[in-house]
């Protein structure tokens, strides 16, 4: 038997109880026959106004994770998806190497998309050597982002962290801040990339492709991009950018 609706495929994806970007974004990206399935990691404090802050909102991940990836297994899913970036970026790419292993482990051997992976397969596909990052993070978190990126061979040209102060505050990000922030990280540039998954930057990103004249990576459209494309799921999505629509 196979369900109704995600006939080909169920992802199961695991977000932050503060995040409400990722699950609307995945929902405009879906195909016909592939649902996403939400499971959402219980954050008690959202506070994120320092390093100190910001690490403990990691803390507090890694204690609860593994409960949401317990409920999400109950609904049966393909394929497990992270719709969060911080932790999958955290000590560069033997962190990220390793987290992943947790979250199939946990998942009983399925497959996952972490947003660190989705934007190193990208960046390699588009085949650039310098990168503007924007993040909502404060530096601690910056840094990671630097890390895994320096470790997959690619030069962080200019890195703006929003240093947004609590988690939820992420989603209150407007576009013309963004599009600043774009503007800002564009110097020297090969491509630019957006992490943090309750940044909705999925449809501006889109057009700034266009204005910019160079890819964008927004981390939900990489994600989405990765998880479809793994499951051997081909079709176009248009309004995502150019991984979607082209690869």
């Amino acid at each position: 038997m196979t369900d109704a609706l995600g006939w080909r495929k169920k992802f199961g994806v695991i977000v932050p109880s503060t995040n409400t970007i990722v699950e609307p974004d995945f929902y405009r990206m879906t195909v016909p026959g592939v649902t996403p399935h939400i499971a959402r990691i219980h954050i008690r404090d959202q506070n994120l106004s320092s390093d100190t802050a910001f690490e403990n909102l990691l803390k507090q991940i890694r204690v609860e994770i593994q409960y949401a990836t317990e409920r999400m297994l109950t609904a049966e899913p393909d394929y497990m998806v992270m719709g969060m970036s911080a932790e999958t970026f955290w000590d560069g790419v033997e962190g990220n190497r390793k987290f992943t292993q947790m979250i199939s482990e946990l998942a009983g051997g399925l497959q996952v998309a972490t947003g660190a992976e989705a934007c190193e397969r990208a960046l390699k596909l588009f085949g650039v050597k310098k990168i503007g990052v924007v993040t909502p993070y404060q530096p601690v978190g910056d840094k990671n982002v630097v890390r895994f990126f320096n470790d997959i061979g690619f030069e962080v040209t200019a890195i703006k962290g929003l240093r947004c102060s609590t988690a939820i505050a992420i989603a209150h990000v407007s576009e013309d801040m963004l599009r600043q922030a774009l503007l800002e990280v564009n110097k020297d540039a090969d491509a630019l990339v957006q992490v943090g998954t309750n940044l909705s930057m999925v449809r501006l990103a889109d057009e700034a492709e266009r204005w910019l004249g160079k890819p964008v990576i927004a981390i939900n459209a990489a994600t989405w991009w990765m998880a479809l494309r793994d499951n051997g799921i081909t079709e176009k999505v248009y309004g995502a950018g150019r991984l979607l629509r082209e690869f």
